[in-house]
C-alpha cells in the first residue's frame, strides 16, 4: 500500500513532515491549543537576533551616533520592524510547506539561477563572518591587549569550543545564545545608564525620519544592511523545523502565530540593544567634556576606538562592559552564521558539511581579507572592512528577499496559508523600498567619483561603463526574479480539504522517516549508553 501511495502521488514523500522518528531530539509541540505551547516553540527567533546585533551592527551603531547623534535612530525603528515581518515569513515557509528557503529555490529555479543564488548567499555568509572576526579580535585585545592581527586568528578556532555544544541538543544551545543575548542587552544597560542620554533627543530621532547628506545615506544603507541579513532567512525558515507540530490546519496557524510573538519577543531586544549602541555613542561623543583626543576618535569612530573612547570618558569599567558585550556578541554570531551555511549547502547543492568543517571553512575566508587589512591598515582599516560588508549585506538581500516574498505569496505552494494582499503589498514595499535606497546610493557614488574624483579621463570613461554595467545586471537580475512565475505545484501541507487532509495522515504514515541531512546538522543527540557499548 504504501509503494502504491507513493506512485500514485510522488510529492508525498517530500511533503511529509521532516521528522516523525521519536528517537531524535527533535522538540514536540502538544497537539492541543493553549498559549503553555509558546514556551515550546522559543528559542528560534532569539538564535535569529544574534545576526541584529552582531559586531557589524555594533559598529554602524557607533559610528551613526559618533556622527549624527540620534538623527539616524528611525533606521533601527524601521528596519527592526521590517526585519519583524520579513522574519516571520521565513518562518511561515517552513512551518507550512515543511521545506526551508534554499530548498525551494532549489525545486523552483534553473541550475545557472540556483548557482548564482548559491553564491550570493554564501559571499553574504562570509560577509557577515568578517564583522564577527574582526570584533571578536577587537574584544580580546580589550580584555587582554592581544594584537589584532592575532586575534584575527584565534577567531578561527574560538568557535569551535561553542559547537561541540551541540552534543547536548538543540534546546540546550537555544539557552546558550538566549543567555549570551540578554548578556549584551544588559552589558548595554549598564551603559546607558552611565552616560545618561537626553530622552527626548533620543524618541525625537527615533520617530522623525531625517537625512543629512550622501554621508548619512551610506550610514543608513549600513545600518539596513546590518539589520536585515539575506541568510538570515534561508536561517529561519530551517530552524522552525527544529519543532514537531501537529499538521492540522489549527496547528499550522498557531505555529505561524507563536513563531510570530517568539521573533517579536527577540527582535525587540535586540532593538533595544541598537537603540542603546546609538544612543550611548551619541551621548558620549556629543559630551561637552571631550578632550580633543576623544573629538577626533568620535570623527572616525570603530569598534577599537569606542573602547578607548568610553574609558577616557566613562570610565575603565564601561570599557570592559562593552568588551564582554562585543565577545559575546561575536561568539554567538559564529554559531548562527555556521548553521546558516549549512542549510544554504544543504539546500542549494544537496551536500553537507560537519558544522566543525563548515565553520573552519567560513572562517578561512573571512579571516584572509581581514587579516590582511588588520595588517596593513591596523584597527582603522579593519573597522572599514566591517562597514564595506554591512554594504554588500545590503546589496544582496533582494536575491533572499525577493523568493521568499514570491514563495510565501503563493497559493500554489502555501495554499490558505498564504500572504494576505495586504501583508504581500507590505512586504513588497518593503523590498521595494531597499532596493531603491541601495540604487540611489550606488549612482550617487558612482556620480560622485566621476564628477569629483581626480581620476584621467580614461580612468573615469573606465569606471563609468563599469559601474553602469555593474548596476545593469543588477537592475536586471532583480527583474527576473520579480517577474518570472512560479513553478504550478501544490503542495501537500497547505491543502485543506478533506481528502487532502487523509492523504496527508496516509502519506505520512509511509514517509514519516526523520530527514537526517536537516536532523544531523540541527539536532545533534546524546550519546546514550547503548551507543557507548
Amino acid at each position: 500500500m504504501a509503494a502504491n501511495a507513493f506512485s500514485q502521488h510522488p510529492q508525498f514523500m517530500t511533503n511529509a513532515p521532516l521528522i516523525e522518528s521519536p528517537e531524535t531530539n527533535q522538540i514536540v509541540v502538544p497537539d492541543k491549543t493553549s498559549w503553555k505551547n509558546l514556551f515550546a516553540y522559543m528559542g528560534p527567533g532569539f538564535l535569529v537576533s544574534i545576526a541584529y546585533i552582531d559586531p557589524g551592527n555594533f559598529e554602524t551603531d557607533l559610528q551613526s551616533g559618533a556622527q549624527y547623534k540620534y538623527e539616524l535612530l528611525w533606521i533601527i525603528l524601521v528596519a527592526s520592524c521590517a526585519a519583524l515581518v520579513i522574519q516571520s515569513l521565513a518562518a511561515n515557509l517552513g512551518v507550512v510547506t515543511g521545506k526551508h528557503l534554499a530548498e525551494h529555490c532549489k525545486n523552483e529555479y534553473e541550475k545557472v539561477t540556483n548557482i548564482i543564488l548559491w553564491i550570493l548567499a554564501e559571499i553574504s555568509i562570509v560577509a557577515c563572518d568578517i564583522p564577527e572576526v574582526i570584533g571578536t579580535a577587537f574584544a580580546l585585545n580589550m580584555l587582554f591587549n592581544i594584537p589584532v592581527w592575532c586575534g584575527v586568528l584565534l577567531t578561527g578556532f574560538s568557535t569551535l569550543g561553542l559547537l561541540a555544544l551541540q552534543q547536548y541538543g538543540v534546546r540546550k544551545l537555544e539557552f546558550l545564545i538566549t543567555f549570551l543575548v540578554l548578556t549584551i542587552a544588559a552589558c548595554f544597560l549598564v551603559e546607558l545608564g552611565i552616560s545618561k542620554p537626553d530622552a527626548s533627543e533620543v524618541l525625537y530621532g527615533l520617530f522623525v525620519p531625517q537625512l543629512r547628506g550622501s554621508g548619512s545615506t551610506g550610514l543608513a544603507i549600513s545600518l539596513l544592511g546590518a539589520m536585515v541579513m539575506p541568510h538570515n532567512l534561508f536561517l529561519h525558515s530551517a530552524l522552525v523545523l527544529s519543532r514537531k507540530i501537529p499538521r492540522s490546519v489549527s496547528g499550522i496557524k498557531e505555529a505561524c502565530r507563536f513563531y510570530l510573538i517568539e521573533s517579536g519577543i527577540a527582535l525587540a531586544v535586540a532593538f533595544l540593544i541598537n537603540i542603546s549602541v546609538i544612543s550611548l555613542s551619541g551621548s558620549v561623543c556629543n559630551s561637552s567634556n571631550l578632550n580633543p583626543d576623544d573629538q577626533k576618535s568620535c570623527q572616525d569612530l570603530d569598534l577599537n576606538k569606542a573602547s578607548f573612547l568610553l574609558k577616557n570618558v566613562l570610565g575603565k569599567w564601561s570599557s570592559k562592559v562593552f568588551a564582554i558585550a562585543l565577545l559575546a556578541s561575536g561568539q554567538s554570531s559564529t554559531i548562527t552564521g555556521t548553521y546558516a551555511g549549512q542549510y544554504v549547502m544543504q539546500g542549494f547543492l544537496d551536500l553537507r558539511m560537519k558544522p566543525w568543517l563548515r565553520n573552519l571553512l567560513t572562517r578561512c575566508l573571512a579571516i584572509v581579507p581581514s587579516l590582511i587589512v588588520a595588517l596593513i591598515g591596523g584597527s582603522a582599516g579593519a573597522g572599514k572592512l566591517i562597514i564595506i560588508a554591512s554594504m554588500i549585506l545590503s546589496f544582496e538581500l533582494p536575491f533572499a528577499l525577493i523568493p521568499l516574498l514570491k514563495f510565501t505569496s503563493s497559493e500554489t505552494k502555501m495554499g490558505s496559508h498564504a500572504n494576505s494582499k495586504i501583508i504581500s503589498g507590505m512586504t513588497w514595499i518593503i523590498g521595494s523600498l531597499i532596493m531603491g535606497i541601495n540604487i540611489y546610493f550606488l549612482v550617487d557614488n558612482l556620480i560622485s567619483v566621476l564628477v569629483h574624483g581626480r581620476l584621467a579621463v580614461v580612468s573615469k570613461v573606465a569606471c563609468g561603463v563599469l559601474g553602469f554595467s555593474g548596476m545593469l545586471i543588477y537592475l536586471t537580475g532583480i527583474g527576473y526574479l520579480v517577474l518570472r512565475k512560479n513553478k504550478n505545484s501544490s503542495h501537500l501541507l497547505a491543502l485543506t480539504s478533506p481528502e487532502c487532509r487523509e492523504m496527508e495522515r496516509s502519506a505520512s504514515a509511509a514517509y514519516g522517516q526523520p530527514r537526517e541531512d536537516i536532523v544531523s546538522m540541527q539536532l545533534p543527540q546524546k550519546r546514550t549508553t547503548a551507543d557507548a557499548n
